[in-house]
């Protein structure tokens, strides 16, 4: 089966390829780095010649309301216009648990479009939505800091190591199309500020945490039911001390 992977220069791409090929599958690389643009539709026909299967996790370089909704619509429909000219048999694409929680978010709002997009077209297809990768723990404190004082949200969140997500994706992509969502999240439902507070000081970083129900999480107030999934999710097998080990080992966070 020969399946293309577009954002395969990412993070959750470049794991992705090297788990599909350790399983055997022919894959491509499709991004920016080998001359595959989304957005003109630059090297998209070449890419996807001859795919059974075209895994989108590809992301906006802007998170600005209008920027991020530009991308997602004009690059899912050249996707998915290249997918019919190629005859593609299954379209993935990674999504965010809740997306369609959270309408005041521009970001959120974006994924909903680039779904919308995905269920209406012709290519059968799967959407995965995964909790926020623990990878992203620093990058998220990082965007609430003023001084030296994190503002986050209480509520809870389920967030999940980026190689179970991987490992999810990977399973769809090699499974049939489910037209429809499915989800993966973290072992643990805990609060945004509080896992944040923990990442920190294991990483030795001094800042103070705020826990404020009141703080926004891009672009919207969050409650308990907002970032986590729902019925019978597929549960991710690393808990956060697991992953901050292992990445300990292979790179330092702090």
């Amino acid at each position: 089966m020969k399946i293309v992977v577009i954002g395969a220069s990412g993070l959750i791409g470049s794991k992705l390829v090297k788990t599909l090929r350790e399983r055997g599958q022919d894959v491509v690389e499709a991004s920016l780095a080998s001359g595959v643009n989304t957005i003109n539709g630059e090297g998209l026909a070449e890419a996807l010649a001859g795919a059974d299967v075209v895994v989108d996790v590809t992301n906006s370089p802007s998170f600005e309301d209008q920027a991020v909704l530009n991308f997602f619509e004009t690059s899912g429909r050249n996707i998915i216009a290249a997918e019919v000219a190629a005859g593609v048999q299954h379209h993935v694409a990674l999504s965010i648990v809740g997306t369609d929680r959270l309408p005041e978010s521009g970001y959120l709002r974006a994924k909903v479009a680039q779904e919308k997009l995905i269920r209406e077209s012709p290519i059968p297809y799967t959407i995965l939505r995964s909790t926020q990768f623990f990878e992203f723990l620093r990058a998220i404190a990082n965007s609430a800091t003023v001084e030296q004082t994190v503002t986050l949200p209480a509520a809870k969140f389920q967030p999940i190591a980026s190689d179970d997500v991987v490992a999810a994706l990977a399973d769809v992509t090699l499974n049939p199309p489910l037209n429809g969502i499915t989800e993966v999240a973290g072992p643990e439902p805990v609060g945004m500020a509080e896992l944040v507070r923990r990442f920190l000081s294991k990483s030795g970083d001094t800042r103070e945490v705020v826990a404020d129900p009141n703080a926004r999480y891009f672009g919207t107030v969050l409650d308990d039911g907002s970032l986590t999934p729902g019925a019978n999710p597929r549960i991710g097998s690393k808990s956060f001390e697991q992953w901050f080990i292992e990445t300990q080992k292979t790179q330092p966070v702090a």
